[in-house]
This record gives C-alpha cells, structure tokens and sequence, in this order.
C-alpha cells in the first residue's frame, strides 16, 4: 500500500480541488509521491476537458482592480466561473483568478473574448484556464469581462457567502466631485442591480415596448380611455424607478433618490458595471 496520510490528502484536494476519490487513486498510483499525484491529476484532467464542455459552470467569484491612467483612473472587472463552491475557495482557483484579471489588465481588454487573447504564462489566459480546469477537474469559465475608465473609479465587492470569496462586484466611474459618494452608488448598485445609468440609457425600442405594454395592460383592467396617457406615464415612471441608477430609491435613505444623491456631492457618475456570478 501506498505510504500517506490523511492530511497528504487533504493537501492535495486543497491544491487541486480534486475529489477526494482521485485524489487518493492518484496517491496510489504514485506511490504516495505528492508531487508524480499532482501530474496524474493533471494529466487525466486534460482527457476529460472536453467531457466537461456541456456541463454547468454557476458558481465562481468575481475580481476587480483599478489603476491611474492619463484619463484618471481605469477599472476592470472579471467574472470567472466553475462548478462548485468547494472549487471558488480552491488556493489553486483563486490563484488563476488573480493572473486572469492581472493578464486582462496589461492587455486592456474590455471583454472576454479579448481577455482569453491575452498572454499570460508563456501562453494565453485561455490556456492557462483549460490547464488549472485539468488540474481541479471542473469546468472553468471566463464568463466575463468589464472596463471602466472615468476620472476616479470606484470598486466594491461583496461576499454573499463569508466562507468564499466575492460574488457580487460593482465598478462605478465617477468625475472628481463625485468619488465623494462613489462607494455608497457601487453598494447600493450591488444591492439594488440597475440596469441602465440614465433614462436617456435605455434604448428607444426598449422604452417603445413597455409603453406599448402599460397601455395594453391598463386597457385590460378597464382604465377610462381619458386617463390612458397618465396612466401609462405613471407606470413608465415605476419601470425607471426599477430600472436606471439615477431614478432608483437609494439604499441608505430611500426618501430620495440615487441622482439627487450623487447631484448633491456636486459630482456625476459617468458609468457602472455590475456582476453577480452566475447571474
């Protein structure tokens, strides 16, 4: 029999993300060589990539930096997937994450297709993700990618779970007046997940549509022709009030809004970006 241990296990399931039955296959196979185990892993782990293909990637964490550049500040915000949590707290996992946002940083790349381009390692970050996948033995996915550049940006992150590592994340892009509430936006933004930064955001058709269905709503429940047009204001109002940042109750004191808020400071917010893995 192969001479290890218990916490030889353990030391390596926390370094792979492996289960704990390969683990041990892989411990015997080496004869309870740590270091031959880790590339048995691996190398079976590089077979079965292509099995894993169809399988769901939902959990995962998300990662953020900001830097200063001649505009100000630029941020960049990354979502990467896997399967399970046991993986998003994976050292290996949250080690990938780090070199993944770093490379799309270098890169400048403001999506994920231009991030998996991105060179990290002697390769690119989308070698560097099928490597560690066949190592951990899940599905590991760059989902995606954020970029946010404005005179002073703001990052906030959110644990949903105190034992993982951020889920929720928020880039808020402000000019110099208003970095001064720039951290409470980006929470109430994690909180209150808007869709648009500004009415003059939402598109055309968009607002078309839901017009289109407040009037047909409000003709079903028998309304007075006279009072359509208000109606259909008034419940345009609520969609804005859902829906854009500036029009949204704000978190900390919903007896105003988030716009009269950030007008407040004397600042404005230039751009958001908001993710929630597997959202």
């Amino acid at each position: 029999m192969a001479n290890y241990t218990a916490a030889d296990i353990k030391a390596l399931r926390e370094r792979t993300g492996a289960g704990m039955l390969d683990v041990k296959k892989a411990l015997d196979e080496a004869d309870g060589d740590a270091e031959k185990a880790l590339e048995i892993i691996r190398v079976k782990g590089l077979k079965g990539v292509a099995k894993r293909e169809g399988r769901a990637a939902s959990d995962g964490l998300v990662a953020a930096h900001v830097a200063d550049d001649a505009s100000g500040q630029t941020g960049v915000l990354i979502e990467l997937n896997c399967e399970t949590d046991f993986v998003t707290k994976n050292a290996s996992f949250i080690e990938l994450a780090d070199k993944v946002l770093a490379a799309a940083v270098a890169a400048g790349a403001a999506d994920a297709e231009a991030a998996l381009a991105a060179p990290l390692d002697g390769g690119t970050v989308a070698a560097a993700i099928t490597d560690t996948a066949a190592t951990i033995g899940e599905k590991l996915v760059l989902r995606r990618v954020a970029r946010v550049s404005a005179p002073a940006v703001e990052i906030y992150l959110h644990k949903v779970n105190k034992d993982l590592p951020p889920q929720v994340g928020v880039l808020v892009g402000t000019d110099a007046a208003g970095a001064a509430v720039a951290h409470d936006v980006a929470m109430h933004i994690a909180a209150y997940s808007p869709t648009y930064l500004a009415r003059e955001d939402v598109p055309a058709e968009t607002i078309a549509d839901e017009r289109r269905i407040a009037e047909e709503t409000a003709r079903n429940e028998g309304k007075p022709e006279a009072a359509l047009s208000k109606i259909v204001d008034g419940r345009m109002n609520g969609y804005f009030k859902e829906n854009v940042l500036l029009d949204q109750a704000f978190a900390k004191d919903p007896k105003t809004t988030v716009g009269k808020v950030v007008a407040g400071s004397g600042g404005t917010v230039t751009g958001f970006a908001r993710f929630r893995v597997g959202a």
